[in-house]
């Protein structure tokens, strides 16, 4: 499987009573096939899958299949505590008819790389489809090291890896080292520079809401290669990345995020509580100037091109 382009890990809008809105979430999928995104993964960790019953969980997997329609590559997150657990989401998303799936470490756990690598083999034994490795040690205290890649690199099923651990070496190890493992890029901030180092496709939070924004920085350096124009658009992306990923309210700020969209995202299970009305201020202010500006710096692109052409033709 190969991946280009935007992934969008789609939010679970939730009622006032912590149910589904199995509406809400279908508009959602939607409206992202609508904006062009090219894929949709579910059961990420920004659709709080954490929080969600193994019933639901599938029942996400299964209105996502509905809804896309065989029209971009469905990515199902199988990632779980237990091995088995992560088997038999393996197997779901199989019947389902997954494109993908989406497996980091099993968090608290902490396994070594022998025993990451025995839970990932098997999870691959359990379901035979393409596995997107996610690499979130901060979250896991699990990292997908050396060991570990040179192990489950030689089973093709592990064809790609979303790498969030935010070291720079990293990159440069899995893009020197790995180029037969595709690389994603995991963590927003170094958007730019994963697609420097050939990066070709983008699992984005905040693309729930800002869809065009994201794909703008895809577009100007992976498709264009012009990372003049890839700096201005990263620049202007920069403070919502800050205050998505510094304000310790990340997926309260992409819900809240698609609200100021139009969108219904309802709101998140506890834990985890809303943003205040002083946090959902100063985040609405970020997301308007991120808009003017790359609207700006498009415009500005698309009448320089209008006027070399005119220039070649005459």
């Amino acid at each position: 499987m190969q991946f280009e382009g935007i992934y969008v890990p789609v939010i679970t809008p939730f009622d006032a009573d912590y149910g589904i809105n199995e509406k809400a979430y279908g508009d959602i999928i939607e409206g992202t096939i609508a904006a062009g995104m090219q894929g949709i993964i579910v059961g990420g960790t920004t659709g709080e899958y954490y929080a969600m019953t193994r019933a639901e969980r599938i029942r996400t997997m299964e209105i996502a299949k509905q809804v896309i329609n065989g029209r971009v590559p469905l990515i199902a997150g199988v990632g779980a505590l237990r091995t088995e657990d992560a088997e038999d989401y393996a197997r779901e998303a199989l019947r389902i008819g997954a494109d993908c799936m989406l497996l980091g470490a099993p968090y608290y756990a902490c396994p070594t790389s022998l025993e990451l690598m025995r839970h990932c083999l098997s999870v691959a034994r359990a379901a035979d489809l393409p596995i997107m490795l996610y690499n979130f040690p901060d979250r896991t205290n699990a990292p997908m090291d050396e060991e570990f890649l040179q192990r489950v690199s030689q089973r093709a099923n592990f064809c790609a890896i979303k790498e969030s651990s935010g070291d720079i070496n990293r990159l440069h190890l899995l893009a020197r080292h790995y180029p037969h493992i595709q690389l994603c890029v995991g963590m927003d901030d170094q958007a730019l520079e994963f697609f420097a180092w050939g990066a070709r496709s983008w699992v984005a939070g905040a693309s729930n809401f800002l869809p065009k924004e994201h794909y703008a920085l895809y577009h100007a350096c992976v498709v264009e290669q012009d990372f003049d124009k890839g700096r201005r658009i990263m620049t202007a992306l920069l403070p919502l990345m800050k205050a998505l990923e510094q304000g310790g309210k990340f997926v309260q700020s992409i819900k809240f995020g698609c609200e100021l969209q139009g969108m219904y995202a309802g709101t998140v299970r506890k834990p985890l509580r809303g943003l205040t009305k002083d946090m959902r201020r100063e985040f609405a202010v970020v997301v308007e100037v991120v808009q003017t500006t790359v609207a700006g710096i498009l415009a500005e692109s698309a009448q320089a091109n209008k006027q070399h052409k005119s220039v070649k033709a005459n």
